[in-house]
């Protein structure tokens, strides 16, 4: 495998890894809204992710940064066409992270709700925004002859990319609600089941739609001789369908670890597909193929990548081992009756 092949491959998994571990921070973020009943259960939700949100987000951090470094000219043409959907993803981010700050800093209950509106609000927009933009990314975008974006925002909102932010937004928010019933005791756990339950029979079809429709268009079939991912990306398309319905399965019959991690799988099947559907292109041109930039065309110097390789071998695993022992450390269930006077 080339260098730019295996960045491409890095990249791939660092979103793998953000969408895995924000999805459900997301999720979460949305179910204070709808399935929190009071102030005290918002906090126990709230609590749940309270150790590790701000560890979750350094995936997306990563994913930005080894993209610049890697393929600048994929990040340039993507920062620039991306422009308004990926400033409002930073901004709620930004808001999203204030808010958990900032929420508890005052006892009034208009402050507090104020807080937990945002809190619910921005995690709502990005987990829908991210589906949006890599359904866009994938199918096929406005890219002249000289790889720049030459499209509008109207551009972007097409039924496919819709249909995407959907299917991220529901899918998210159904990771979010198994991580809930897994994190939780009481009642809480309880209702968070039932409300994976029906947000699972709605990610169903629209997953299946969403990933069916970018199959058959084929992301970035004839760019460079491309095939649009092949037998990998329908290989991948069956795993993530799988996965979900075993998701379904285990959380009706209550085994919330077995589920959680199926709906992972579900996540990070669904990325996979996206991305052997696209590759050997980063950005398919909907104007001419022969425009559209490709692994090979946008990758940096081998020497940079050779530089990055070393520097994520050494890297890497600390920082997983990291992350990994703070989930260990809190890995207990909360309830109501944990929550601080």
């Amino acid at each position: 495998m080339e260098l730019p092949e295996l960045w491409f491959v890095v990249i791939a998994v660092l979103w793998t890894g953000y969408f895995f571990l924000e999805g459900f921070d997301f999720g979460i973020g949305v179910l204070t809204g709808v399935l929190a009943r009071d102030r005290a259960e918002r906090r126990v939700l709230i609590n749940t992710i309270g150790p590790v949100w701000d560890g979750n987000e350094v995936w997306l951090l990563t994913a930005g940064g080894a993209t610049f470094a890697a393929f600048p000219d994929w990040y340039a043409t993507l920062f620039s066409g991306f422009y308004l959907p990926l400033l409002a993803v930073l901004l709620c981010l930004i808001v999203r992270g204030v808010a958990f700050e900032y929420r508890a800093k005052r006892p009034e209950e208009s402050w507090q709700r104020r807080w937990e509106r945002a809190i619910f609000w921005c995690s709502l927009l990005p987990a829908f925004l991210w589906g949006l933009i890599f359904a866009n990314v994938v199918r096929g975008v406005p890219i002249d002859a000289d790889g720049e974006y030459a499209g509008g925002l109207l551009d972007l909102l097409g039924p496919h990319a819709l249909l995407g932010g959907a299917t991220t937004l529901v899918l998210f928010t159904f990771h979010g609600a198994v991580f809930a019933a897994l994190k939780t005791v009481g009642d809480i756990r309880a209702r968070a089941r039932r409300t994976a339950t029906r947000l699972g029979a709605a990610a169903v079809p629209l997953a299946v739609g969403f990933l069916v429709w970018t199959q058959a268009d084929g992301g970035g079939a004839g760019s460079d001789g491309g095939t649009g991912g092949g037998v990998g990306s329908l290989v991948a398309l069956l795993l993530a369908a799988g996965a979900l319905l075993a998701a379904l399965a285990t959380n009706r019959a209550g085994r919330e670890g077995w589920a959680f991690a199926l709906s992972g799988v579900t996540i990070a099947a669904t990325v996979a597909a996206l991305f052997l559907t696209l590759f050997p292109a980063v950005m398919p041109s909907s104007l001419d193929a022969a425009w559209s930039l490709t692994v090979e065309g946008s990758a940096s110097s081998p020497y940079t990548l050779r530089i990055m390789t070393w520097c994520a071998a050494l890297a890497t695993p600390v920082v997983m081992l990291y992350q990994g022992w703070t989930y260990w450390v809190f890995r207990k269930r909360i309830g109501t009756q944990h929550l601080a006077s």
